[in-house]
């Protein structure tokens, strides 16, 4: 069926959730589509997600023309008691990286490229 990602089997250290998060990070006015696209998720289930997020103040819209525009609330504390006291901030700074970085990590085969 076109459209539709490819299934994941197995476990993953990423939620869902997380995985979206770090794709609007990653681009504020990215189109659900495109966020299901990178985070291998249907559109609907990426409009859940960010339904969740917006209802718990993890994230907010704008709508701007035909495009939405996302802000994340980078304070916000994450809700897990095992990650107590962690913010939103310091979780996108673990998972987002900017294109120069990814392109010298897919140059080196994933790994990180020697400081020079």
């Amino acid at each position: 069926m076109d459209g539709v990602p490819e299934s994941h089997t197995g476990w993953t250290f990423l939620t869902n959730h997380a995985r979206v998060l770090a794709a609007i990070a990653d681009n504020h006015s990215a189109r659900i589509r495109d966020i299901a696209a990178h985070c291998r998720l249907t559109e609907r289930a990426v409009q859940k997600i960010i339904a969740d997020l917006e209802q718990d103040g993890y994230l907010s819209h704008t709508r701007e023309g035909r495009t939405n525009t996302y802000r994340i609330d980078p304070g916000k504390v994450l809700r897990h008691p095992a990650e107590a006291g962690l913010t939103v901030a310091s979780l996108m700074s673990l998972l987002v990286k900017d294109e120069a970085a990814r392109v010298t990590t897919s140059a080196t085969g994933g790994l990180p490229r020697a400081a020079t």
